[in-house]
């Protein structure tokens, strides 16, 4: 039986492309996206901590970032790794990846030949860049054991197609990132055992939800801003899936129509919380408080959860904000 060939043996990288025992393989591309984290600066430094090497036998960890989607579990990701001034590469996750997408796979080139173009993944690993799996708990229990020996101490992946046993360059960092929906597979034990740390990414306190606001949409009017600020904070409160990318969306929507129409934006916010949350953003506009945020209400009353501000009341009616 033939070994597989390894990475330590006949590599070179030319710019995009990369040579590994004797297989061309073409490299994919960085993400380059203009992205800044602001929020919790102590989910920053559990990051920065997880990915350093303090020894030369140390290896980095593989930390998991869990929490809503849109609460900014890829952001914080980039961001740390641009500060860190290493190539981003970012791939989306679904619940069709198979091993092959994670890794390499063969192509048709235009004379006819099979060209092996190499995952974001593999690209990271060979180039020493830290690589994002974004939505990772989307994917099945066979493509994450494709990855088991990278998430160790071994630091590489086998590729079934092209028989290359690739090792990850020292500088190689991967974090995942995970949404706690019911769209989502259940992580293996042996995999959640090697993404590690576990960083929990909650929603913004108020002064940082208008900060990421203002970044994001630096012409919108502060009335404005406080309108979107004021109602993502009560529903924050109450554990509602109403994010800071929601906030955005909405503000963005009041601001085209103000200027289709010219008038105030302010005058399209209920119309925006419906066409970006639906009725769920409606119902809750309107005070209508939905059953899971009464049961966080009652813990709330219970002093089982922090209180920031005034209570809901159920069956309230108008738009408070």
């Amino acid at each position: 039986m033939t070994p597989p060939k390894t990475a330590a043996a006949d590599r070179a990288e030319d710019g995009r492309h990369a040579r590994i025992g004797g297989i061309d393989l073409t490299l994919a591309h960085p993400d380059v996206i203009e992205m800044k984290w602001i929020g919790n600066q102590r989910l920053r430094d559990q990051l920065v901590a997880a990915w350093m090497t303090v020894a030369p036998s140390d290896i980095p960890l593989n930390p998991r970032l869990i929490g809503k989607p849109g609460v900014g579990k890829t952001t914080l990701a980039y961001a740390v790794a641009r500060a860190m001034d290493a190539e981003v590469y970012i791939y989306q996750c679904t619940m069709d990846t198979r091993p092959e997408d994670l890794l390499i796979t063969p192509v048709i080139a235009s004379d006819g030949r099979i060209a092996y173009h190499a995952s974001a993944l593999v690209t990271a690993m060979i180039r020493g860049g830290v690589c994002i799996l974004d939505e990772a708990n989307r994917m099945s229990e066979k493509s994450w054991a494709s990855l088991a020996p990278l998430l160790d101490q071994r630091r590489y992946v086998e590729s079934i197609v092209t028989g290359l046993k690739i090792q990850a360059s020292p500088e190689f960092r991967i974090c995942c990132t995970m949404n706690d929906d019911a769209s989502t597979y259940e992580v293996p034990e042996y995999i959640q055992s090697r993404l590690q740390p576990q960083i929990e990414v909650t929603f913004p306190n108020r002064e940082e939800e208008i900060q990421i606001l203002r970044y994001n949409l630096p012409f919108s009017g502060d009335e404005l801003l406080e309108m979107a600020v004021s109602f993502l904070q009560k529903a924050h409160r109450l554990n509602l899936r109403f994010t800071s990318r929601d906030g955005v969306n909405i503000l963005r929507y009041c601001i085209k129509m103000g200027e289709l129409k010219g008038q105030d934006p302010r005058q399209f916010f209920d119309e925006a919380v419906q066409g970006v949350l639906g009725q769920d953003g409606t119902d809750f506009l309107n005070g209508i408080v939905p059953p899971t945020a009464r049961y966080h209400q009652r813990l709330r009353d219970q002093d089982e959860l922090p209180d920031d501000g005034d209570d809901l009341e159920e069956g309230e009616s108008g738009n408070p904000w």
